[in-house]
């Protein structure tokens, strides 16, 4: 009954305690997934913006409310019967607390978790004045695969996102 929400809390504790180790750059933590990961990615930089720097989410849901029915009512109950859950572990609700880098990357004939989810995403991005990155695939599914060279040119878009925002390298390294 709390999809989202405790996940997301479970990741941010694993993050803090990788921030500690003396090797790690706590200033370029990153988290990306698709589906189900691409909304814990989402929820990760949105309810825990101290903790991460760049995320990348993929053919994600981003409210609770537009998912299919049968997978909701199973995990969450009603929404009438869980207001709260279904509030809290949409990432919708937090997008206005986003302070890093966001790429969000969504198939416009995903029939699973469709792209309605991401429109209304960023129109609540824009409404709060948050800059963000999208890279909509035209009539690609929810696996983003169908069309010449279109899984190339994903993996790549998500290598140079990640590159330009969380440089690899050493604590430090940079600063030299």
């Amino acid at each position: 009954r709390q999809i989202g929400i405790l996940a997301s809390a479970d990741q941010a504790a694993a993050a803090r305690q990788i921030r500690r180790w003396d090797y790690v750059d706590a200033t370029r933590i990153a988290i990306w997934g698709w589906s189900g990961g691409g909304s814990m990615s989402l929820n990760a930089i949105f309810r825990y913006p101290e903790l991460y720097h760049t995320a990348m989410a993929i053919a994600f849901i981003s409210d609770q409310h537009i998912y299919d029915t049968i997978y909701q009512e199973r995990y969450m109950g009603l929404p009438a019967d869980n207001v709260a859950g279904f509030r809290d572990g949409s990432p919708i609700t937090f997008a206005g607390q986003l302070q890093g880098n966001l790429l969000i990357i969504h198939g416009t004939g995903d029939d699973n978790c469709h792209y309605q989810s991401a429109e209304m995403l960023m129109n609540e991005l824009i409404l709060h004045n948050k800059l963000f990155t999208a890279v909509p695939y035209p009539n690609r599914t929810h696996a983003i695969r169908e069309g010449e060279n279109t899984t190339r040119h994903l993996y790549e878009t998500l290598t140079w996102y990640l590159n330009r925002h969380t440089p690899p390298g050493h604590k430090g390294a940079r600063d030299k």
